[in-house]
């Protein structure tokens, strides 16, 4: 059951004034800016970094914990990265759009919208993280290329290109946003259809038109709306709500494109890789992940390459294509490949929240120490630079984590009747697939 928020006036009078999303938007272009500097200018050791501190375990929690599985796409509406060139590109910060588009204005290559580069660069990403999530250049580094790579696409490329199509992050979160009880959608479709000018998509006195490249007259998924609430502010027929509505309630429309599917796939595998190299006793494959450039690393690369693009479709289309002969489907095996490839949306995301509970409970009391000493230069300015490290929850932690993973076990077995009902294919061995993936990702964890 949906319920509109935005029927709410003082919930519609915040979204659709720019000033309270702005002022977020600042703080958090300072709070980057600030912690790249601290990854240039601050101390090497990363547990006394505020650039490792506040992106790998405040940022983190925050996004993997809360935003993504309340919010969906939420932390798109306040991410900094896009806000220098989208200012640039518009020749304005907060006032009316331009006649005419600045810089160059292309359209981004008809064979590239899809999200498969994402796919590279957050495989990219993952595979440097052991470097990343620890050496505080790195992470320095890595931000300034996402800003900039914002910056020069936003000059060359029309909206926002970089978060649709390039952007690391926002190829999980548009993925796990499906899963999100929260959504923008149209009140009356036939009023979207009725309107000649798509102010919502093209833009308006009042308003930008959609930063991604989204007509919300057609929107059903929450996969790549960026709840900018541009078209919120544009629409002349109060036509757009924010709603909430039953978790998951994308996941009963497949099936996903095949993009979509591998990157459940490398989400699922990225999540139990980690698990290993960050939380495992294995002291050969960690040196290994941390000994960027040795013959070691090259094969703990080949490794993680075989195992999210290699074993785990293959295992899945073992238990797709069984799924099929038992029922003997004539529906293509891609389309049941792909449509059973949404079950392993709430798999992952819960995948994901089991790991990030450790892996932030370890290290929050980091949290207040850098706070004091962004730099690690000795400064004490609240007083709680010398707070001592303890690891939180220690107890609950284990409970916490097979509860996590056996209720997204649950939801994705759900999932897997709904889409096996949609195809006319027994959701049996996908179930098994999951189950079995669970165990190992508990044995991990363990």
């Amino acid at each position: 059951m949906r319920s509109e928020l935005t029927r709410f006036p003082l919930i519609k009078s915040l979204l659709k004034n720019r000033w309270p999303q702005m002022v977020v938007l600042f703080v958090m272009l300072a709070g980057f800016l600030f912690a790249i500097l601290s990854g240039f200018i601050g101390t090497p050791v990363g547990n006394r970094n505020f650039g490792i501190i506040f992106v790998w375990i405040a940022w983190w929690a925050v996004l993997i914990l809360v935003a993504v599985p309340l919010f969906g796409r939420g932390w798109c509406a306040v991410c900094p990265i896009p806000l220098p060139g989208e200012w640039l590109q518009r020749g304005a910060i907060m006032d009316p759009p331009m006649k005419k588009p600045r810089w160059f204005n292309l359209r981004w290559p008809n064979r590239l919208r899809n999200i498969w580069l994402q796919n590279l660069t957050f495989t990219l990403v993952a595979l440097f993280s052991s470097v990343i999530l620890t050496a505080p250049k790195v992470t320095a580094v890595v931000l300034a290329a996402m800003l900039f790579i914002a910056i020069g696409m936003s000059i060359i490329f029309e909206r926002r290109t970089f978060c649709r199509y390039i952007c690391p992050v926002g190829g999980f979160v548009g993925l796990y946003a499906q899963a999100a009880p929260l959504e923008l959608r149209v009140k009356d479709r036939q009023i979207c259809l009725a309107c000649k000018d798509k102010p919502c998509y093209n833009g308006s006195a009042v308003g930008y038109g959609c930063p991604w490249d989204v007509f919300p007259g057609g929107l059903t998924k929450n996969t790549y709306c960026g709840l900018c609430m541009e078209c919120l502010r544009t629409c002349p027929y109060d036509n757009i709500a924010i709603n909430t509505r039953p978790f998951s309630a994308d996941l009963s429309k497949p099936p996903i494109r095949m993009d979509e599917a591998f990157k459940a796939f490398i989400m699922l595998g990225a999540a139990m890789i980690y698990a290993g190299v960050f939380l495992g006793p294995w002291g050969t494959m960690k040196l290994a992940a941390y000994s960027v450039g040795s013959l070691a690393w090259f094969g703990y690369a080949a490794a993680f390459l075989a195992f999210i693009f290699g074993l785990l479709p293959a295992l899945f289309l073992g238990a797709v294509g069984t799924g099929k002969a038992l029922t003997k489907a004539t529906t293509t095996l891609k389309k049941i490949f792909t449509a059973f490839a949404t079950a392993l949306v709430p798999l992952g995301l819960m995948f994901w929240v089991a790991f990030s509970m450790s892996f932030v409970l370890t290290n929050a009391a980091y949290i207040l120490s850098s706070l004091s000493d962004p730099f690690g230069w000795g400064w004490n300015l609240f007083g709680t630079a010398a707070i001592p490290w303890q690891p939180y929850l220690t107890t609950l932690l284990l409970p916490l984590q097979t509860l996590t993973l056996i209720g997204g076990l649950l939801w994705t077995a759900r999932t897997a009747q709904k889409v096996g009902s949609e195809v006319k294919v027994t959701p049996a061995p996908v179930i098994l697939f999951s189950t079995l993936v669970t165990i190992f990702m508990l044995g991990l964890l363990l």
